[in-house]
């Protein structure tokens, strides 16, 4: 910017010292020669239009780089008080009966079919014994920008086995770095499809390199798939807090260190949606409930 700036003043500034330098009265406009104003007017109408695009550029990418959810914890809060904090746990479970388990078809691709003794399954609803239900995002929604809290530096990995995703779901801090692996002898192709952050299309070799990345803002869940392999999905929930866990094969969860207050309990799952309900946190308070999601 600075050297268009300084273009502009010099063209002026040469504009004016050429002033009534050429002769010949049917050659000149006012005191200035009409040949060398064209090319005054030429150099003026591209430094206009320099900075026309550097402003419409700076603009563009100051909205792809804003991230106001992961800078929502402040880096200069205040820590939360675990002399104070209570905890959040519990179960969630199915009301009813659960869907009866799809195979994935693999047969098109033999590299990905060998890898299973077993025809493997789809995961968009697995229950334990007594209907326990796995895979929810279970997490907080209240306002926690006053506290601060230490951003994650290991990536959360998600490894490609057997053409299949590991593990199916993952919630991750905005901003923190996420690790794609692959273990397969096959080529893949790692494209999230989001509605509130950047989306990406990346592929990724045989056995290749990890692809580490990042999303700027809250979102539960982003669906992640493999434009080669359609089966293949795993879904990325993105929260500005810690305050979140996925349900493992016992559909449990436990949220420690939570600040006093009230907040929305959310529970979110692929194919049963999202449930919430209103809860009060005490100090020290160690609240335990169970939440049932039906269809």
């Amino acid at each position: 910017m600075k050297t268009i700036v300084g273009t502009w003043r010099g063209t002026c500034a040469m504009i004016r010292a050429n002033a009534g330098t050429s002769p010949g009265a049917n050659t000149q406009m006012g005191h200035i020669p009409v040949e060398y104003a064209r090319k005054m007017i030429t150099v003026l109408l591209a430094v206009v239009i320099a900075i026309g695009m550097i402003s419409c550029g700076s603009q563009e990418e100051s909205s792809q780089t804003a991230s106001p959810d992961a800078a929502a914890a402040n880096s200069a809060g205040t820590i939360v008080d675990a002399a104070t904090a209570g905890s959040v746990k519990g179960l969630v479970k199915l009301e009813g009966t659960a869907p009866r388990m799809r195979t994935m078809n693999m047969n098109a691709v033999p590299n990905c079919a060998k890898q299973h003794s077993a025809p493997a399954m789809q995961e968009d609803v697995v229950v334990g014994d007594n209907n326990e239900l796995q895979n929810v995002v279970v997490y907080l929604q209240g306002d926690f920008s006053q506290y601060s809290f230490e951003m994650p530096t290991t990536p959360t990995q998600i490894e490609q086995k057997g053409c299949v995703y590991i593990p199916h779901v993952v919630a991750v801090r905005a901003g923190a770095p996420v690790q794609f692996l692959s273990s397969d002898d096959t080529t893949h192709n790692i494209h999230p499809v989001p509605r509130n952050n950047r989306e990406w299309n990346e592929s990724q070799a045989s056995r290749g390199a990890p692809i580490e990345q990042s999303f700027a803002r809250e979102e539960v869940a982003i669906p992640v798939k493999c434009n080669l392999h359609p089966w293949m999905r795993v879904y990325v929930a993105v929260l500005n807090h810690p305050y979140f866990q996925v349900t493992d094969e016992d559909g449990s969860f436990e949220l420690r260190n939570v600040p006093p207050g009230t907040y929305t309990l959310a529970a979110w799952h692929e194919y049963y949606g999202s449930k919430t309900q209103q809860i009060t946190v005490n100090p020290k308070q160690e609240q335990s409930l169970v939440i049932t999601m039906a269809r």
